[in-house]
């Protein structure tokens, strides 16, 4: 059977870009942790204009990768609704945050820590939904070096939904991709499972030891 060049060309391009998105993924949704040693900058923080990037470099990375691989209709709506989401939350949580570090309040907590974060990390996961279901009869990794990637997924994930207070919408998110890696699991699934099992795993170990799901940050680990 002779392969198309052209084909198999975007192929691979559609998985480095897949690869790029998971990355930015990865290090974009810790910047507040990662970048907040730069300090402030008059009454913001340097972290917080450095993370308005953050839609544009994994939402531009996500629907490069749909359109290497020839994304149809429904995972187009998908990201369409998805990235809307992301965005919106993304800002709410953004500029609440940057708000409530100079003037914190209830109407600054309420936006930031339960609109912001629950719309964000929904629009997350519709975006993450797309690209599965894009990528749903790619064949699995002929290497485990996918396996770095996708852990860092779990991590990400479940660090963000307990400090983004979001726990039990991230345990619901985990289990439905790990179902669907599960049934997927000699195409797509070689590379969701380990991303989202570790991750509903954590969350729920995390629940029942500490009882409930205080934030890291509260609890002096940030």
């Amino acid at each position: 059977m002779t392969t198309n060049p052209l084909a198999a060309s975007y192929q691979v391009h559609a998985r480095r870009w897949l690869v790029a998105t998971v990355v930015l993924y990865n290090l974009a949704h810790h910047l507040g942790f990662a970048l907040a040693p730069l300090g402030a900058v008059g009454q913001t923080r340097w972290a917080d204009w450095i993370d308005v990037l953050t839609p544009y470099t994994v939402l531009l990375a996500a629907a490069a990768a749909l359109h290497t691989a020839g994304a149809n209709r429904r995972s187009w709506t998908l990201y369409l609704i998805g990235a809307i989401t992301y965005t919106e939350g993304h800002g709410i949580h953004l500029s609440a945050n940057s708000v409530y570090n100079t003037a914190p309040g209830p109407t600054a907590h309420l936006w930031d820590e339960t609109v912001g974060h629950y719309l964000w990390y929904a629009g997350t996961a519709l975006v993450f939904a797309a690209l599965a279901t894009a990528f749903a009869d790619t064949p699995p990794p002929r290497t485990p070096l996918h396996l770095p990637l996708s852990l860092g997924v779990a991590i990400t994930w479940t660090t963000n939904s307990i400090e983004g207070t979001t726990a039990f919408m991230g345990i619901g998110v985990a289990a439905a991709f790990t179902l669907y890696g599960w049934r997927t699991r000699h195409r797509l699934g070689r590379v969701l499972l380990p991303a989202f099992a570790p991750a509903a795993v954590m969350l729920t170990a995390y629940g029942i030891w500490y009882r409930g799901f205080p934030q890291q940050s509260n609890m002096g680990w940030l």
